[in-house]
């Protein structure tokens, strides 16, 4: 079984009112249960960024638009490819990237 990323991006941004926010919070939590044990790390979401270039200058923001993580195992990018067709960012507009995490260390 492989280690795959899920790389969120867009959707929506954090939902303003206290309400918004716990609806936020159940369909995440919800979507994390329907996952069970393929959830290695849920992940976080990401907060203020900065980007560094190859001559050394830094800019504020990140160039990627990735707005957090999760790990999941799976048997392969096709099954990992399944498991995120159910997240909730999508339903913002949002993408999920899905990468495999290669063992090299």
């Amino acid at each position: 079984m492989a280690k795959y990323v899920f790389a969120y991006v867009g959707g929506g941004g954090m939902p303003e009112s206290e309400e918004e926010q716990q609806a936020a919070m159940s369909a995440w939590t919800n979507w994390f249960g329907t996952l069970g044990d393929a959830v290695a790390d849920p992940g976080e979401p990401f907060g203020s960024s900065s980007t560094v270039s190859a001559d050394g200058s830094v800019s504020d923001g990140g160039t990627s638009g990735l707005g957090g993580y999760s790990i999941v195992n799976a048997d392969s990018l096709s099954a990992a490819l399944e498991l995120a067709k159910g997240c909730p960012v999508l339903t913002g507009g949002g993408t999920v990237e899905v990468y495999e995490a290669l063992d090299v260390m």
